[in-house]
């Protein structure tokens, strides 16, 4: 596979890897995403020290406002993260 491929793969297999835990495989409960970027993400994470802050992700991740985030949801903010690092490292 190319690598691109490889990366497309390995983000569905974060996904999968942590939805489910707590319910529906498809979405990620808030639980669930606070240990996928606790796990996944920890240096992001670690900025992000309120419970306020971590509310407010989590209620602009859930776009179709159930109270989870489905795959496409959090491909959005993968996405999103991505190009905040991509405009932060064109800076240096």
């Amino acid at each position: 596979m190319s690598e691109l491929e490889t990366a497309m793969g390995m983000i569905i297999d974060v996904f999968a890897k942590y939805s489910g835990a707590e319910g529906n495989k498809q979405t990620l409960t808030k639980g669930e995403l606070k240990t996928l970027l606790e796990k996944e993400l920890p240096k992001f994470l670690s900025s992000v020290k309120d419970k306020e802050a971590a509310d407010k992700l989590f209620k602009g991740l859930d776009e179709n406002g159930d109270s989870e985030v489905d795959f496409n949801e959090f491909i959005i903010f993968v996405a999103a993260m991505t190009c905040c690092c991509h405009d932060y490292f064109v800076q240096k």
